[in-house]
């Protein structure tokens, strides 16, 4: 048994609630694993394929919602642990319930993604679909989680009580390099609740925000409200931002925006559910 192998084992004979997760894991015998490249998922699939093997695949549902920056770091951490990874393409941003871009926006997406999924298992011979949702999920507005259930997903850190501070603690003690990437989110979550989500705006989003990778910042979101970009970074960095102020707002022309403006409450992920909060 490899050392790195042989020290997971270790790891796993002092935690019940790991004990659990890769004991439901191995229980499946063969899975599909929804791949987003973060570090939910991508713990899913380390514990997968140490307990399955060859027998666990991952997937990564392909879409103008998905930032390509994205795409490519679930590609390069799928070789990293050296995992089968398959690309499909899923229909959502074709959807017109998608696009009105309600409240249950992500419902409509997830049930797209979910079902290329199931349509891709059901062609492989693969008898289950895992994701990464875990214990933490469940306390803000996510309809996905509804359409993952009606689907038949199984969510082996949700169901073994795992939360994300206990992830990135046994990502990195698994070795695994984005044990703490920033989390993140498809590219529509930018869009405001009753603004359409189209193609376009999700291609202005992505190069705003790439833009801002470049100039190094690291958490962060651009939130489209018309011909304003609102820019949400993390506090520390809010100083870094308006020393930057005329690089940003030149690169936020360049995407399409009129105007550039600072949140100055920072980066809070989830922040276009505020609306709802209210209500």
């Amino acid at each position: 048994m490899p050392l790195r192998m042989a020290r997971a084992r270790v790891l796993l004979m002092h935690d019940p609630a790991r004990r659990h997760a890769s004991n439901l894991i191995r229980g499946f015998e063969r899975v599909l694993v929804a791949f987003s490249g973060g570090i939910d998922s991508t713990l899913v699939l380390r514990l997968a394929c140490q307990e399955l093997g060859a027998n666990a695949v991952a997937v990564t549902a392909v879409s103008p919602s998905l930032a390509r920056s994205d795409l490519e770091a679930s590609q390069d951490i799928a070789r990293e642990i050296g995992a089968p990874h398959e690309l499909i393409k899923s229909g959502e941003t074709e959807d017109s319930r998608y696009r009105r871009n309600d409240p249950q926006r992500c419902y409509f997406c997830k049930t797209n993604v979910y079902q290329s999924l199931i349509d891709f298992a059901d062609r492989e011979g693969f008898p289950c679909i895992l994701d990464g949702t875990n214990a933490d999920d469940t306390g803000d507005h996510r309809p996905g989680l509804q359409a993952a259930r009606e689907h038949g997903v199984r969510s082996p850190l949700q169901e073994a009580g795992i939360g994300k501070e206990e992830i990135r603690t046994w990502a990195r003690e698994l070795g695994l390099s984005n044990w703490n990437r920033p989390a993140n989110a498809c590219l529509s979550s930018r869009v405001p609740y009753g603004s359409e989500v189209t193609p376009e705006k999700l291609a202005q989003i992505e190069q705003a925000e790439a833009a801002l990778h470049k100039l190094g910042f690291h958490e962060l979101r651009v939130r489209h409200h018309g011909q304003v970009a609102r820019i949400e970074v993390s506090r520390d960095e809010l100083p870094l931002a308006v020393e930057h102020g005329e690089h940003i707002t030149g690169a936020m022309r360049e995407a399409g925006f009129l105007y550039a403006t600072l949140d100055l409450a920072g980066f809070r992920s989830g922040s276009m559910n505020d609306v709802l909060r209210k209500k």
